[in-house]
Parts: C-alpha cells; sequence; structure tokens
C-alpha cells in the first residue's frame, strides 16, 4: 500500500473516531443565539437551528424600521442556507440579546455578498459594534464569492449584548447574513498569560477581560476541522500556507484515544481533531538535528496578540522521552518543554498561552526546536495546533484607532448634516411660497384709479359723492 494511500487512511480513521468522541461529549451553551438574518424562517445546519430575525415575538433585532431583508433568488450551489438571505441596514441599527450566562461570550458574524435589487453588498462599507468595542471598522466586504466569518471573544458583565451596525455615509448602507452569539465555557479565556518579550517574560494578568478576535485559527500537520467536528463549532484550518521548514520534520496522524484530563485542556479548548493530527521533530542518529519548525502568521502591527500551542505527545514510546523548546517571535517562551511531567501521560492534551507585541514587521513567528535536553534517536519536536488572537487597543477597539464613541459620534454628525440640509431645503421652501403668496395678495386687494369721463357734469359728480 503506497504512502498516500495509508496517510489517507490513517486521515478518515481519526477523523471517524474524533466525530464519534465529539458527538458523545456534545458542550451545551446558557445562550446560544443563531440568527438567520433577513429570514422569516428557521434553518438547520449540521444539527444547529438558526432562526429567522423577524420569525417571533422575542426577535433581538431592536427596530426593523432602518432595515431591508432580501433573498438571493440564484445561490451558490453547495453552500449554507444562512447566506440565502441579508439584512440590509440603512442607518444605525442594533440587535439586543439577554445574557444568562454573565462572562466571555463568542460572537460570529456572517458575511456574504449576492447582488439585489437595490444594493450592491460589494459596495457596503460600515462598522460594527459589540457592547462597546469596535470590532470591525470601514469594513468592506472583499469581491470574493466565498462566505467571510469573524469571530470575537468578548467579556459581558452586563444583562444584555448589543450588536451595532452603523453604516458609513459614503455607502450609506450595512449588511449582514447571520450571527451566533453563544457563551463560552469557563475555561476557554483564563486571566493570565506568559508575556514573551525580548528582554522578559512576565505574567500577563487581565486577559479575560480583553476583547479578542480570532485571526488564525490552526490545525498543525491535519486536514480542515469544521464546525461538525468540533463542541464550540469552530472552523480550523490546516497549516500548509504558513509552515515554512520542511527539512527535518514529519507529518503525525494518531488513531488511538485522546486521554482529556481535569485542570487540563478539554475538548472545548481544543477536538479530538487537533490533538490526533501534529508535525515533529524525529532524531534519526546519534545527533541531535539543528533544526526547528517555523509557522510564520501575517499580522497588523500595533496590537499585542495571544498565542495558543497546543500540544499533546502522540509520539513518544514511553513517558518522559521529549524535550524541546519554544519560540515566539524568535524569543525562547518555554525551555525543555516536558509534557509528561505536566500531564502525567501520554496522548494526553496540554495547552500554552503567550501574549506577545505586534511589531511593525507585519508578522508574527512560532517556532519548535530541539534543546539541550533533547535525547538521540527519539522525538525532539512536536506541534498540535496554533491559534493567533488579536487583543483590543486603548481604544477599546480591534480595528483601528477609533473608539465607539467617535463612530458614534460621526454618524450622529452625519445624520445632523442630512437633518440640516433637509431643515435648510424647507425653509426656502417656505420662504418662496410666503413671498408669493403676499405678492398675489397685494394685487388683488388694491383698486385701479378709473379717469372720469369728459361729459359728466357736477350733478352727476355730485350724486357720486
Amino acid at each position: 500500500m503506497g504512502f498516500v494511500q495509508k496517510n489517507l487512511i490513517y486521515c478518515l480513521l481519526f477523523l471517524s473516531l474524533s466525530t464519534l468522541s465529539v458527538l458523545s461529549h456534545l458542550f451545551s451553551p446558557i445562550d446560544d443565539y443563531l440568527i438567520d438574518c433577513g429570514s422569516t424562517a428557521e434553518t438547520t445546519i449540521d444539527g444547529r437551528r438558526f432562526v429567522g430575525d423577524l420569525s417571533s415575538y422575542n426577535t433581538p433585532l431592536s427596530s426593523s424600521a432602518r432595515s431591508i431583508s432580501f433573498r438571493n433568488e440564484v445561490p451558490v450551489l453547495g453552500l449554507s442556507p444562512i447566506y440565502r438571505t441579508v439584512r440590509i441596514f440603512t442607518g444605525p441599527t442594533k440587535y439586543v440579546f439577554n445574557i444568562r450566562d454573565k462572562g466571555t461570550q463568542m460572537v460570529r458574524l456572517h458575511f456574504h455578498r449576492f447582488n439585489s435589487p437595490e444594493f450592491q453588498l460589494s459596495d457596503a462599507q460600515f462598522h460594527v459594534l459589540v457592547n462597546g468595542y469596535v470590532v470591525l471598522s470601514n469594513f468592506t466586504r472583499l469581491s470574493t464569492d466565498n462566505p467571510r466569518i469573524v469571530e470575537y471573544l468578548i467579556r459581558v458583565d452586563t444583562e444584555k449584548l448589543v450588536i451595532m451596525f452603523i453604516p458609513n455615509k459614503n455607502s450609506k448602507f450595512a449588511f449582514v447574513n447571520a450571527i451566533e452569539v453563544i457563551s463560552a465555557p469557563k475555561d476557554l479565556v483564563p486571566d493570565t498569560a506568559q508575556y514573551v518579550r525580548s528582554q522578559n517574560i512576565e505574567n500577563f494578568d487581565g486577559l479575560s477581560k480583553q476583547a479578542l478576535e480570532i485571526v488564525y485559527r490552526v490545525n498543525v500537520g491535519g486536514p480542515k476541522v469544521t464546525p461538525f467536528n468540533d463542541s464550540l463549532w469552530r472552523t480550523w484550518i490546516p497549516d500548509d500556507e504558513f509552515f515554512k521548514s520542511n527539512a527535518g520534520s514529519e507529518r503525525l496522524y494518531f488513531s488511538g484515544r485522546i486521554k482529556y484530563q481535569a485542570g487540563g485542556a478539554s475538548r472545548e479548548v481544543g477536538p479530538d481533531n487537533v490533538y490526533n493530527s501534529a508535525r515533529l521533530i524525529r532524531s534519526k542518529n546519534d545527533s541531535i538535528p539543528n533544526v526547528n519548525m517555523t509557522w510564520v502568521f501575517p499580522i497588523i502591527g500595533g496590537y499585542k496578540y495571544l498565542v495558543r500551542m497546543h500540544f499533546c505527545d502522540i509520539a513518544s514510546i514511553s513517558l518522559g522521552l521529549l524535550y524541546f523548546n519554544v519560540y515566539v517571535n524568535g524569543n525562547l517562551a518555554y525551555k525543555n518543554l516536558d509534557l509528561t511531567s505536566i500531564t502525567n501521560s501520554l496522548a494526553s492534551p496540554f495547552y500554552a498561552d503567550f501574549v506577545v507585541d505586534g511589531d511593525n514587521s507585519g508578522i508574527l513567528s512560532v517556532d519548535i526546536g530541539p534543546s539541550e535536553s533533547s535525547i538521540p534517536h527519539l522525538i525532539d519536536g512536536i506541534l498540535n495546533g496554533v491559534e493567533v488572537m488579536k487583543l483590543n487597543n486603548s481604544y477599546n477597539s480591534l480595528d483601528g484607532e477609533v473608539s465607539a464613541d467617535m463612530v458614534l459620534k460621526c454618524s450622529s454628525r452625519g445624520n445632523m448634516g442630512v437633518l440640516f440640509t433637509f431643515v435648510a431645503a424647507v425653509c426656502i421652501l417656505l420662504s418662496i411660497s410666503i413671498i408669493i403668496r403676499r405678492r398675489m395678495m397685494g394685487s388683488r386687494d388694491s383698486v385701479p384709479w378709473l379717469r372720469l369721463p369728459v361729459s359728466a357734469s357736477d350733478d352727476n359728480i355730485k350724486m357720486g359723492k
């Protein structure tokens, strides 16, 4: 049997086993809003029920006066049904969700362009605010036929979560196809991570109170993981486009059982499908290979980023045989990492969180390499998954140096400008109508002077008096 066929069989096997495992450990969030925007019907996708935003009396849409719904009469074959409808906003409009489980909420916004009778969705430009955070600023839908999903982790300590769409004054409209608001597991975002800088490593506290944008979610060495195979309905993409060092590394697929332990990584932190695959460095002789595995992620400078690295020793034959170093942006983040000393078991998942500064280089790098404790003839490095998340800046924004107040003020000024123009036009029309009316009244009230006839006598004149 060929190498490719073996890999395919292993891949299909662990996907099937992982799917059964996920189905037996379903996560049931307290708050679970799945909204099919622009629809009045219900849509079921992978067992999840999306409801139309005008399908019931308790819709989260605060007002439909400034919105229009459209249906794509020529949908793309194979595209999810939630992208067949869209809600378009011609003015600032918000969705208000009642929150029972205070804490971190997962917010996903779905965008897909299609032509409507009155609007070219590719021309839309708008802002999106979530509970005072600017998550999208001057957002323009890219000219592609593929849907775009943006995802955020937002801390909510009130009983309401408000998502507001504000059209830019240039395009004058905004849109969205679907919205998800889901209460996150309590262990998904810890309060402390390691802040890695060139000078030192220190604690970064208050992480759970930050707003986070999911920039990358990568399954290292394995295939794409779809929401159907993830207990939090996430998508994990293959790492091929980010992996930069093929020499001295190999892929590994594991068909055994992943051993989740109390206090360690849960299925909600990372699914079986992520921990069942990996890339690794294997020593094949008496010397330790002088190679690192490197992943490079394009980022936007000026923000801090949370880098979550997922590990699971699915390669070693015994405990205490795997040691390696972890680097973030070229800085040593974890020295002589020994997974089994942490998990006390093989095939047991572990994750590490690091906060780094995004510099002007526009890239964020992750490296795995042998350490001074690595052992010849064994595994000298492993990585199963990587997540990169952007932290909000000092403006409480995830998209530029603009605050929610600034966005709202600009929107108000734009509306006031339209109002002033309207009022001025009405005043001018009223002034013109008053002038015309006065002239007409003046011409009607005046009596013309008539000259008396020459033949009139004095008696006639006296009679007239």
